[in-house]
């Protein structure tokens, strides 16, 4: 199937800052694409110009075969986005946003349904300023799906939300993409990019540091299996780092934690037994994204 968005070399700077540094990516119909990495790592400025919010100094971007500013009527019709630092004006009403925003497409969704399917319509007649955090990001979402698009661009979407209200939205994310819609994802949460990405690209510094599933990026990263004990007595890390099956041995509040290969646990236990050290509190964790996601920016 054919890319809806194609990303070719993309480069945006900011005075002498260089916020997106020849980014390239391909993104299939269908999917939830997630773009991960930290703070200040290029992942808005990336989104606002495939959404054609800004101009890059160079590169190529298509989304369904279109020029986001030359064909800016095509693809604005076609993409729905919610921005980090959406606003509305406070005293405007939640049916009225949405009935504002549904009069500027030829063929919008209706608006009463998808209020009602995204929890809104007991607040209907309630103000902006007097909506929750999660309530916001609801109507946001209801904002950048009104006019039917093909495509929606969610950036940070659950950002100062508490963890109840970021797990319903989780859910309705899962909705959206049951409807046929594909999602660009920008997040820096780990779980979220676990739980919802069929696929994700790792950036750092403006790069891409790598694009793949969540399985494969914490395949890549190396890490298999995660070892975490107190030790009866004090030990020489080199006890455990000299194990092939040892990639990595570190100490966080009295714990000894040990990255590793599938035989890193009878590996360790082994060489702590017949030196007659008692692994306590022991616990076995398999590789999470998190442990990929800085794994392999260390790499990077």
């Amino acid at each position: 199937m054919s890319a809806v968005i194609e990303v070719r070399n993309l480069h945006k700077r900011y005075g002498d800052t260089v916020a997106v540094d020849d980014v390239s990516l391909s993104i299939e119909p269908g999917e939830i694409f997630g773009i991960l990495g930290p703070n200040g790592a290029g992942k808005t400025t990336t989104v606002e110009c495939v959404a054609g919010i800004r101009v890059p100094d160079r590169g190529e971007i298509e989304v369904l075969g279109h020029d986001p500013l030359r064909d800016r009527a095509e693809v604005t019709r076609a993409l729905g986005v919610q921005l980090q630092t959406g606003q509305l004006p406070d005293q405007l009403r939640v049916a009225e946003a949405l009935e504002l925003y549904s009069s500027f497409y030829p063929d919008p969704a209706d608006w009463r349904e998808l209020m009602e399917s995204l929890g809104l319509t007991p607040k209907a007649k309630a103000r902006y300023s007097k909506l929750s955090g999660g309530q916001k990001q609801r109507l946001s979402i209801a904002l950048a799906l009104v006019g039917n698009p093909r495509i929606a661009i969610l950036d940070e979407l659950t950002t100062g939300l508490d963890p109840q209200a970021r797990r319903d939205t989780w859910e309705l994310i899962e909705g959206v993409r049951a409807r046929g819609v594909t999602i660009v994802l920008v997040t820096h949460f780990m779980e979220e990019a676990e739980r919802l990405c069929d696929r994700i690209a790792l950036i750092d510094a403006g790069r891409v540091v790598t694009v793949d599933t969540p399985a494969g990026l914490t395949e890549r990263a190396g890490i298999d299996q995660r070892l975490r004990f107190r030790p009866s007595r004090p030990f020489d890390d080199a006890l455990l780092t000299v194990l092939s099956d040892v990639k990595r041995v570190e100490h966080r509040g009295g714990f000894v934690v040990v990255d590793g290969t599938a035989n890193v646990v009878a590996a360790v236990t082994a060489v702590l037994a017949r030196n007659d050290i008692t692994a306590e509190l022991l616990r076995v964790e398999q590789a999470s994204l998190e442990d990929a996601y800085v794994s392999l920016l260390r790499k990077q």
